[in-house]
């Protein structure tokens, strides 16, 4: 149903019609006003924070749609576990009905738990909780790990309960040019919100200033049936390949693929596309590629021939000294 909402959030915005302007930019006014108002309540105190014992750090975004939220909170995992500490990571767990804090592993069902969660878990292989309640999931994973000394929320920006010591805000260039609060636009807080973080990383290149720069890198493909087998883009070429992408935005997979010298048939469906074995038994190819986070979605009813990409950020050196400036202390 939220998939369905944000199509037609967008569409709605790009082609600004007499409803457009009539009915939801009004709503908008209407919805930027208690954005406005449930943030100051935090910020004096009328609605009620909680802090954890350790530093958090909070990794989201102000738009709808996928910016490249989960990249950056895995290159900090690692960064941090490089210099000696011990992170966790929460999440709420997309398009999940999670009741109580839940833990994540290797092996959890995407169904469960959310893709993005046990991708987390499965590349970083760190403590991950998802919840509702960001607050019960970040106390529910300190009490299963007291070894943790920072935690990182994945998504959380809006989610003002939980106090944070750290906000990085990742942003995709073309989502904030001309754009509207909802649900006139995809804006879920206005663009002057960025003004009061600590960091902004742009996904791709760089157009605001002050922001750190992030690229997405991946070359080499592993077999989602056996992880031991890697290929090439020279190792697909002359084969019938289809590409599929439930992400944020399908097509920058699709040309990550196309830099990289593939000819194929990409196919985009809805972040969070939940796949299923029928989905892709109607898919008639020698070489099925996809993204890691639709690959833990589809490792149910793995094939010989899907093959997966996985990327990592490449972000400003900058960044990780000014985030420990903020935590070292705490």
């Amino acid at each position: 149903m939220k998939g369905l909402a944000q199509e037609f959030v967008l569409h709605a915005w790009h082609r600004k019609n007499a409803f457009f302007y009539l009915v939801l930019v009004p709503l908008s006014w209407l919805f930027g006003l208690a954005v406005w108002l449930r943030r100051w309540a935090y910020k004096t105190g009328l609605l009620k924070s909680h802090a954890l014992p350790v530093p958090v750090i909070i990794v989201g975004n102000i738009n709808m749609g996928g910016s490249g939220k989960t990249p950056v909170v895995m290159w900090l995992v690692e960064q941090l576990k490089a210099i000696g500490y011990k992170p966790g990571v929460i999440s709420r767990g997309y398009g999940v009905n999670v009741s109580t804090a839940t833990s994540v592993n290797a092996g959890s069902q995407a169904s469960e738990v959310g893709d993005e969660p046990l991708l987390i878990a499965k590349r970083c292989a760190c403590p991950v909780f998802v919840g509702a309640n960001r607050v019960q999931a970040g106390e529910a994973l300190l009490k299963a790990h007291p070894e943790c000394n920072v935690i990182i929320s994945d998504d959380g920006l809006q989610h003002y309960r939980l106090r944070r010591d750290v906000e990085i805000a990742v942003v995709n260039n073309d989502a904030l040019e001309g754009a509207w609060i909802l649900p006139a636009g995809p804006l879920r807080e206005p663009v002057s919100r960025l003004k009061t973080v600590d960091a902004i990383i742009c996904n791709g290149q760089k157009s605001l200033e002050p922001a750190y720069e992030m690229q997405l890198v991946g070359t080499q493909f592993y077999n989602l049936a056996d992880e031991n087998l890697k290929a090439t883009a020279a190792d697909f070429m002359g084969k019938n390949i289809k590409a599929i992408a439930g992400i944020g935005k399908p097509e920058r997979f699709f040309e990550h693929l196309r830099k990289l010298g593939l000819t194929f048939a990409g196919m985009g469906f809805a972040d969070h596309h939940a796949f299923t074995a029928h989905d892709l038994a109607k898919l008639d190819c020698d070489v099925l590629l996809m993204t890691e986070k639709d690959a833990v979605k589809c490792q149910p009813f793995v094939q010989p021939h899907y093959w997966v990409l996985p990327v990592e950020a490449h972000i400003d050196a900058a960044l990780l000294p000014k985030i420990l400036e903020k935590i070292v202390n705490k």
